[in-house]
Formats: structure tokens, C-alpha cells, sequence
């Protein structure tokens, strides 16, 4: 009965070391992406996405960047390489339904050149 027991303990032990990991992993990645978007980088954000076995738009809506998503980020931050780049990454449907449009426009950003990527992309 004691062995049962150590070994139930070990395999939730091990489980949580697992999940811990992969937390820590999935935050350095957004954390990784959120500075090479300040900083303008496209190169080292498909660097990263290509490293990592990810794609753009399967992550994009987990990655906050100082509470903005990534294209709004991109906007603050005058990143219009990479702001173009992500736009072109994500699927049609989430930019037209994102509010990244209104947003820009609330903030004194319309005139960005990814906002005008998005409008041409989203159809909007």
C-alpha cells in the first residue's frame, strides 16, 4: 500500500514540474516577443516563433505586452515592420473582430501604417 502511495505522489510531483516548466517557457516566449516587437524586429520574432514550433496566430491572443495585444503594442512602440508583419500573420476574422481599428483611432494612432495594413487586410 505504501508503494502505491510514493508512486501516485511521485507522478503528481512530476506533473507539476512538467507544468511549471512549460508556464515559465510560454512566458519567456511572450516575453521574448513583446521585445522584439518594441523594438522592430520581425527577423528575430519569426527567429523566435521558428525556434519555439509555434505559429503567430495560435499564440497571439495569450500575449499581453504592458496590457496591450501585440498589434497595439506594435502601434505605441512605432514598430510598423513588425506591427505589418503580425497583421499579416493573423487570420482575417480576428482583426476585423479585434478593435484594434477604434482603438487606434480613441488613441491618437489613426494614422499608422499598420492600422492601414489592418483596414487593407480585414477589408475594413
Amino acid at each position: 500500500m505504501k508503494l502505491s502511495t510514493l508512486l501516485f505522489t511521485l507522478s503528481v510531483s512530476s506533473v507539476a514540474l512538467l507544468s511549471s516548466h512549460t508556464v515559465n517557457a510560454n512566458e519567456q516566449l511572450a516575453a521574448s516577443i513583446c521585445d522584439y516587437v518594441g523594438a522592430d524586429d520581425k527577423n528575430r520574432i519569426r527567429k523566435k516563433l521558428k525556434e519555439s514550433r509555434v505559429k503567430l496566430r495560435n499564440v497571439y491572443a495569450g500575449i499581453s505586452c504592458g496590457g496591450n495585444n501585440l498589434i497595439r503594442h506594435a502601434i505605441v512602440n512605432g514598430a510598423d515592420g513588425a506591427g505589418e508583419y503580425i497583421v499579416k500573420q493573423i487570420p482575417k476574422s480576428d482583426l476585423a473582430a479585434g478593435g484594434d481599428v477604434a482603438w487606434a483611432d480613441a488613441n491618437g494612432h489613426s494614422g499608422s501604417a499598420v492600422i492601414a495594413a489592418l483596414k487593407d487586410r480585414a477589408g475594413l
